[in-house]
């Protein structure tokens, strides 16, 4: 499955009616300090995690005449994205690193953003603005339980870092020792996060593009699984990269699955899902039909996958929209009309 990925997906600039519906909605706004900026480092030294492997970034370093300026842009940065932008904290915070990762289509800089008073840090990430991850940002924002923060200038789109275990760690070094319970319950929201994708058509969810968020309640742990990586909203043909379960990085959480839920588990999991979707769709209306507007007038992905893709929707769902769709935008609007025309007609509690 990882071969009909593309090794190298392109990156697509932002229109002038995507810049626009991001200024409209508080998302576009200016920086202190753009991607390109960062790309000035004299020199770098590679980053291993605790176990002495290589984390395929590199922690960076720039000329002395430099390092400063950087650094006030940067904890600048930090005031726009998670205060009011102003001055008055940057005295009580540092930059102690800039790493740069070497993996991967978006090259992103990472900034470790310490407050100095009580020693607390965050992330907040730096990469090169492409249309694709601003779609999946928005789409995420608006269709999934999650809140996602970013802004966007240029040609440099600021994300603030999405917490949790990485999920191929996860697998790897915490699911063998997990109860029963908490297996289920992790099965139970893989069905949902493998659904949530295939809907919204997000793609490439391998097991290092998400991570497990853990929620102590009571007496159970509960389990979310996020996306982080956004590159490949809409841009596939194939539509099994658009389901987790078919990326063999995740072999070992669909096996686990398919052992602890029985089949019409699974389906009540996915209807549950599916309804969610729609009410969050129907939710944010507006401002989802505003973004769809500018996906339908874009050009995200070549016309041999658009094809692909809606033939493949086609003959899953049968629905003829899929058939006249044009472009990724309107496949995308067929498949959200879909899931709610089907929610809606299935709910008798439905006012219309």
């Amino acid at each position: 499955m990882s071969k009909l990925i593309s090794k190298k997906k392109p990156a697509y600039p932002i229109t002038e009616a995507l810049s626009k519906y991001l200024t409209r909605n508080g998302r576009n706004i200016k920086i202190p300090i753009y991607y390109d900026d960062l790309l000035r480092f004299q020199g770098s030294v590679n980053v291993y995690d605790k176990n002495g492997n290589d984390t395929l970034w590199v922690s960076v370093y720039y000329s002395e005449f430099e390092t400063e300026e950087i650094n006030q842009s940067l904890k600048r940065m930090y005031s726009i994205l998670h205060s009011d932008g102003s001055d008055t904290l940057l005295p009580y915070i540092n930059i102690d690193s800039i790493d740069f990762c070497t993996f991967g289509n978006s090259k992103p800089f990472r900034i470790k953003v310490r407050n100095i008073l009580n020693d607390n840090y965050i992330f907040l990430y730096i990469k090169k603005a492409d249309a694709s991850r601003i779609y999946g940002l928005e789409l995420e924002h608006l269709l999934s339980p999650n809140h996602i923060t970013f802004l966007v200038h240029g040609n440099t789109v600021i994300e603030e870092h999405i917490s949790g275990i990485p999920g191929d760690d996860f697998i790897e070094n915490n699911l063998d020792t997990c109860s029963d319970r908490d297996k289920m319950e992790i099965a139970k929201e893989f069905v949902k996060f493998n659904e949530r994708c295939f809907v919204r058509l997000l793609g490439d969810m391998r097991s290092y593009n998400y991570v497990m968020v853990l929620t102590h309640d009571f007496d159970r742990i509960q389990y979310r699984i996020r996306a982080i990586d956004f590159d490949q909203q809409s841009y596939e043909g194939n539509v099994k990269v658009y389901k987790p379960q078919f990326l063999k990085e995740n072999n070992k959480l669909v096996t686990m699955t398919m052992e602890l839920l029985q089949e019409a588990s699974i389906e009540q999991y996915k209807n549950e899902e599916r309804s969610l979707l729609a009410k969050r769709a129907t939710s944010a209306k507006n401002r989802l039909k505003e973004l769809i507007d500018c996906m339908r007038d874009d050009n995200i992905a070549p016309p041999e996958k658009i094809k692909e893709l809606k033939m493949s929707l086609l003959d899953l769902t049968g629905d003829v929209n899929f058939k006249k769709s044009k472009n990724m935008g309107e496949i995308l609007k067929s498949a959200l009309d879909f899931v709610i025309r089907n929610y809606q007609s299935e709910n008798p509690y439905i006012i219309s």
